[in-house]
């Protein structure tokens, strides 16, 4: 694809059109890509463990965060409602010396690791499937397309992709580049990996590394390596059920076009009705598959049942 960087309007017109799954699967359709993970492809990504060893790819909610008001998203606000000095008083008003602890979180769905559900972008007022977006999206939540829906069908075989150590120096890519099918590519022939239809794929730049080391600076809303909007058609043809990065916009930033807000985004969810992933901590796991040589895996990544919720946190686990 050869991008006219003067004219996102018409590249995301363009491109949406030819990668549209809108009636693929039926009107009422409200998974997306998720609809290609199905029993046969969660049975090949069971029979993945091998050895046992798990990992969280979940960056900690807490408040030292990487969030600074970026379209109003904070840190997460954890308070204590009953604590262990409310026991030791007798505070609690319990029986026979019991106490206990119980707490709270106030955040934005989508502050740290998460998913962006089927209703969190829009073309042109147009939702996933064609729908007008002020049906789906109101007040009350996504009325269709919410991310409860989800729920049962997120588990299946992950691919990692580390992109960062493949192509990049040091095992990291620099802000603002953007990666390629020809990236992707190189990346899982490198690892003897294929990736094809069901695959919950995972794109490791480094950038989630670099910013531990130096401080978070911009990771949230910032410059940062990601997919190039020419990967549109990879996307949508590899018939890949959902796809998470270490960066929080999934695709590169700045991005590619002049006065231009994440139009692969625009392309990507309402159109091809694809699952993304962002801020997802990938580090520990891929060192564990640079040493043993293998980048496939169990994946089980199921958001939040929230009720209408257009995006959700996540606690990732990849099982080899």
């Amino acid at each position: 694809m050869t991008l006219d960087r003067t004219d996102p309007e018409g590249s995301i017109a363009r491109t949406a059109k030819a990668c549209s799954n809108w009636g693929r699967w039926g009107a009422d359709d409200v998974l997306g890509t998720l609809n290609f993970l199905d029993e046969a492809k969660r049975r090949e990504g069971a029979a993945l463990i091998r050895r046992g060893v798990s990992f969280s790819l979940s960056q900690r909610f807490d408040i030292d965060g990487p969030q600074k008001g970026w379209r109003r998203r904070t840190n997460p606000v954890h308070t204590m409602l009953d604590t262990g000095t409310d026991a030791a008083l007798g505070n609690q008003g319990l029986p026979h010396g019991i106490g206990g602890a119980d707490d709270v979180i106030a955040m934005p769905l989508q502050c740290s690791t998460q998913w962006d559900g089927l209703g969190h972008i829009f073309d042109h007022g147009k939702a996933w499937n064609g729908r007008p977006a002020e049906q789906v999206v109101t007040s009350d939540g996504d009325l269709i397309t919410g991310i409860e829906h989800m729920a049962p069908h997120v588990a299946g075989r992950g691919v990692l992709l580390d992109v960062g150590r493949v192509v990049g120096e040091g095992g990291e890519l620099p802000d603002g580049f953007a990666i390629t099918e020809e990236d992707l590519a190189a990346t899982a022939e490198a690892h003897g990996v294929r990736v094809g239809r069901g695959d919950i794929v995972l794109v490791r730049t480094g950038q989630l590394a670099r910013v531990r080391r130096d401080g978070w600076g911009d990771y949230a809303g910032g410059p940062a390596p990601g997919l190039s909007f020419s990967t549109a058609g990879w996307l949508h043809g590899s018939k890949i059920a959902a796809i998470a990065t270490d960066t929080w916009g999934f695709e590169v930033r700045p991005n590619e076009f002049e006065h231009a807000f994440q139009p692969l985004h625009q392309v990507a969810i309402p159109h091809i009705g694809l699952l993304i992933g962002e801020m997802w901590d990938l580090d520990a796991l891929a060192e564990d598959c640079a040493a043993d040589g293998e980048y496939a895996f169990w994946l089980t990544a199921a958001p939040l049942p929230i009720t209408g919720a257009v995006g959700s946190p996540v606690n990732p686990i990849a099982v080899k």
